[in-house]
């Protein structure tokens, strides 16, 4: 445990950084949310730096918000798992987030309550589990109090005895039982969760990003 603080003060600088740019997406235009709801729909199962790629490489081919399932499906193969499946889950957002004047999905998540936002996005949006919808509402300013329970986060949560094991999937009352863990455990070394997540994250793959 004592390693894990003296890393959080060696990275908190950078991860302070990552969040406060987080943040500043509460202000983007809904275009740009809607990316980084597409980029966490995108991450089940694959790189987070691969799924970046694809909506980069979405937006430039003009996909992104008007392309069909088959079309964005060329540009995620070779980058992402279960690209058909994703292409479509990507497709079925934009309908759920659209309407006559563009994307509007900030009228979608219209809660000041980053928890019911979250049950919102799981309910509606298709292939959005909480994890992702965590990671989503994290990555656009909202998610500073939820637990992005993705492997990495979930084996460095076993490592300091969070939890026992790792499950092989996650119940929504299993995810709402280990947020909380984690929630107590943030408490417990003083460090909050939104950066115990980037610095768990930064461990396991070597630096921080989304």
């Amino acid at each position: 445990m004592k390693h894990l603080v003296s890393d959080h003060r060696r990275k908190r600088t950078e991860i302070k950084k990552r969040l406060n740019e987080f943040c500043k997406l509460r202000n983007a235009k809904d275009a740009d949310i809607f990316g980084e709801l597409c980029f966490c729909l995108l991450t089940p199962q694959s790189k987070a730096l691969n799924c970046d790629k694809a909506i980069k490489n979405l937006k430039k081919n003009g996909l992104l918000f008007s392309g069909g399932p088959r079309y964005i499906a060329s540009k995620l193969k070779g980058l992402v798992r279960f690209h058909n499946k994703k292409s479509n889950f990507l497709v079925e957002a934009r309908k759920n987030v659209k309407c006559s004047k563009g994307f509007s999905i900030r009228k979608k998540l219209i809660s000041n309550n980053p928890f019911q936002m979250r049950e919102w996005l799981v309910a509606n949006i298709k292939g959005i589990g909480h994890k992702e919808a965590s990671h989503f509402l994290r990555n656009i300013g909202f998610g500073q109090t939820m637990a992005i329970l993705d492997t990495h986060i979930l084996k460095n949560l076993k490592r300091h005895g969070v939890i026992t094991s790792i499950p092989t999937s996650i119940t929504k009352k299993n995810y709402l039982a280990i947020e909380s863990k984690m929630q107590r455990f943030s408490d417990k070394i003083n460090i909050p969760i939104d950066e115990l997540d980037l610095l768990f994250w930064s461990q396991e793959t070597g630096h921080v990003f989304k």
